[in-house]
């Protein structure tokens, strides 16, 4: 009964296994439009298998591919939303152009003096906040005890073995009050 007992917990953490195997896949998922339902669905799948099974515990496990889909995002808003280096380049070059019609040191120097005149812009990917690891972190803990193959057969086993270990006790005794009673005759 031992034997079939951890079968069956072996076959429930396997089931485990895939599932999350699963998850991790999806959020790898390089296609484009990404679709973020997909990583939901397998979540909420291995979620209801782990609360439903024992010996199912996930640990940790974290979506890199979701975090770094979201810090991509927020770097790239970041760019777009700060682009005035662009347009001090394109005043500079709409200041020394008709002065110079080649490339020239005097050309590289008018230049350099244009970007001068504006005060240096910070670097917005640089002051970006990245999210939290911590919301990209996921850990799902099985129950002692659940109501499938693996639950019933632990429940046989371990009820296999008090009788055993009731029966041996009873042995000792009976065995110890047969001495004694032996011991007067």
């Amino acid at each position: 009964m031992c034997f079939v007992s951890a079968t069956f917990l072996r076959l429930n953490n396997i089931g485990m296994s895939e599932r999350r195997a699963a998850v991790l896949n999806a959020d790898k998922s390089t296609a484009e439009p990404f679709d973020s339902a997909v990583v939901q669905n397998r979540l909420y799948d291995l979620q209801r298998y782990v609360s439903a099974h024992m010996n199912t515990d996930t640990g940790p496990f974290y979506l890199e591919g979701q975090y770094r889909r979201d810090s991509q995002k927020m770097v790239d808003t970041a760019k777009q939303s700060n682009s005035s280096g662009l347009n001090i380049n394109a005043e500079a070059e709409a200041v020394c152009k008709p002065r110079f019609t080649t490339w020239s040191p005097a050309y590289v120097q008018c230049f350099a003096d244009e970007l001068a005149k504006y005060p240096p812009s910070d670097d917005p990917v640089q002051k970006v906040e990245l999210p939290s690891t911590e919301i990209y972190r996921y850990s799902y803990a099985s129950p002692v005890w659940s109501p499938d193959f693996a639950g019933w057969s632990v429940l046989v086993c371990l009820v296999i073995i008090v009788m055993i270990i009731a029966r041996l006790l009873s042995l000792a005794v009976l065995r110890m009050l047969l001495k004694r009673h032996y011991r007067g005759i």
